[in-house]
């Protein structure tokens, strides 16, 4: 009894369970039991025949074992063996999609699979999900069809090495992962019909595509990289990295970007040939845009370049930053920061400031003169009430700027405009261009004609000023004078000009703090310094 086939311990276990078959046991095996002298018929069968599966695991499932004998006689019937009480040669569920996933879905069978199967055909079930890696459990097997169905994923080719017996098989028309199969074992065991439309093969046509892809896509995407790229360099370098920016230098589609399109809401001030936006660059930097729209020859061009590289390096504190430019032949632009402040024109006649404050002007705009003389004395500047801006922090800030434009009595010119814009600090609010029959002429020379006798007539009465600090308003317009006598010959220096000023702010400092000490000693007694009031 030793050398019993197979298929006899199969049949002495199928005669075991024929009376409990019925056509929906397979749907009810959570609910059996084997009978209670299973264990010995288990025990009879291995003894015949130790090859059986089931033999070989560990610990022994009685449960697993009976059931998969149940729904290997159940599938002998359905695949339509010729005789399943005596052999068990194949698993035929071609076309059967109702129950192939349910037969499937067994694993104890699989797992003791009957050693006397020999072939496996579950083609055309539509059968979805990845590859039944189960069925393979069947090492004994020499045919396998699973084609016509839409199994997806990848195929388990390392399982295929166990089944030595195999000699058809068929996975066409699925739905797997294209694999390398070529360079396996299992392509040379079987021909590429094995594999049709599975997926596993590469598909001509879909290697045609890739290809054109790959020869002309891939061009078309570097020439349109090179193109963005180059459109960023030269129209939007404000979106590159702040390393490859270009400093300083402004293109058109920037300034539109930051002016909204020059809208006209962003339009400031527009004249013959200029016009002035106020902008946001792409970093909320606030700027203002003066826009030149003239047509200037090459030479022209590059010059005002040339100046505009200067004016970039400008650092102080009493001066407008200039940020860059925009040169192009039929618009040429000037990029300065943005200053919110009124001018010193507007400031006088709004504001009525103290003496105190008048002085702190002239002071930053003395200090900005010292450096444009010292550092740039080849840029020239526009000094006057209405050009001198004023920042938050009322700090005076010179915003117009003119390069190549010097004289030979350069200096001299400048200690005029300043010395004009001190008589206007301090004198009458009127403004000497329009109330004046000559402009600064007229103007200057009725200071001249008050001085040093009768200044109550032409000083801003609004300063309210004090017996000392009058006395220094007297020096200011004395000072003031000196700078727009052109005639005399002699003329004070920037530096004299600066420190005489610096002194004299000291000195309102210092009175300034005795008036405040003295009011707090005296207490309500109103001793302290009376403001005189200029008829």
């Amino acid at each position: 009894m030793a050398s019993m086939p197979s298929a006899i311990c199969f049949i002495t276990i199928s005669l075991l369970v024929s009376s409990l078959l019925s056509a929906t046991l397979v749907e009810d095996l959570n609910n059996l039991r084997p009978p209670p002298d299973f264990n010995t018929t288990i025990f009879n069968n291995c003894f015949n025949n130790p090859s059986l599966k089931y033999c070989n695991s560990s610990p022994m499932d009685l449960t697993e074992i009976f059931k998969s004998t149940i729904v290997a006689s159940h599938l002998c019937n359905e695949s339509k063996n010729p005789n399943c009480v005596e052999s068990f040669p194949k698993i035929d569920l071609r076309s059967r999609p109702k129950i192939t996933p349910l037969y499937l879905s067994f694993n104890f069978f699989w797992k003791y699979c009957p050693l006397t199967i020999m072939s496996i055909d579950l083609s055309n079930n539509s059968l979805k999900g990845s590859f039944p890696s189960d069925v393979l459990l069947c090492n004994q097997i020499q045919s396998l069809d699973l084609s016509f169905n839409h199994f997806s994923g990848d195929v388990p080719l390392q399982n295929f090495s166990h089944l030595s017996n195999l000699t058809n098989l068929n996975l066409s028309y699925n739905h797997f992962s294209e694999l390398k199969i070529s360079d396996s074992n299992l392509f040379q065991r079987f021909n590429s019909s094995s594999f049709i439309h599975s997926g596993l093969l590469p598909s001509h046509q879909n290697y045609t595509i890739k290809t054109i892809i790959l020869f002309v896509g891939f061009p078309l995407f570097v020439v349109l990289i090179v193109g963005c790229s180059g459109w960023l360099c030269f129209a939007r370098p404000d979106f590159l990295p702040r390393i490859l920016n270009r400093n300083h230098k402004f293109t058109t589609w920037m300034l539109k970007a930051a002016t909204d399109g020059f809208s006209k809401k962003n339009l400031v001030m527009k004249s013959v040939g200029v016009s002035i936006y106020k902008g946001v660059l792409r970093d909320g930097t606030k700027v203002k845009i003066e826009i030149y729209r003239d047509n200037v020859s090459r030479e022209n061009l590059h010059k005002f370049v040339e100046e505009c590289k200067i004016l970039v390096q400008m650092r102080h504190k009493n001066l407008v930053r200039v940020l860059g430019w925009c040169s192009n032949r039929r618009m040429r632009s000037l990029v300065t920061e943005w200053t919110d402040g009124e001018n010193i024109e507007l400031w006088l006649a709004g504001s009525a400031p103290s003496w105190k404050h008048r002085l702190k002007i002239l002071i930053g705009v003395a200090e900005s003169m010292l450096y444009m003389q010292e550092q740039w004395p080849q840029v020239g500047y526009d000094l006057s009430t209405s050009s001198v801006l004023l920042s938050d922090n009322l700090e005076p800030l010179i915003s117009r700027f003119k390069i190549g434009d010097r004289r030979s009595n350069y200096t001299a010119n400048y200690i005029y405009k300043f010395g004009l814009l001190l008589l206007e600090m301090i004198a009458t609010n009127r403004r000497p261009s329009e109330e004046f029959e000559r402009g600064e002429a007229s103007f200057i020379e009725c200071i001249r004609m008050h001085y040093p006798g009768n200044l109550r007539v032409v000083i801003d009465e609004r300063m309210k000023l004090t017996e000392n600090t009058f006395d220094q308003a007297k020096l200011g317009i004395g000072l003031g004078l000196m700078c727009t006598d052109q005639k005399a010959g002699k003329i004070p220096s920037l530096d004299e000009i600066y420190h005489m000023i610096v002194k004299v702010y000291r000195s309102c400092l210092v009175f300034t703090s005795e008036n405040y000490k003295g009011s707090h000693s005296n207490g309500n007694a109103g001793q302290g310094n009376k403001g005189i009031q200029l008829r």
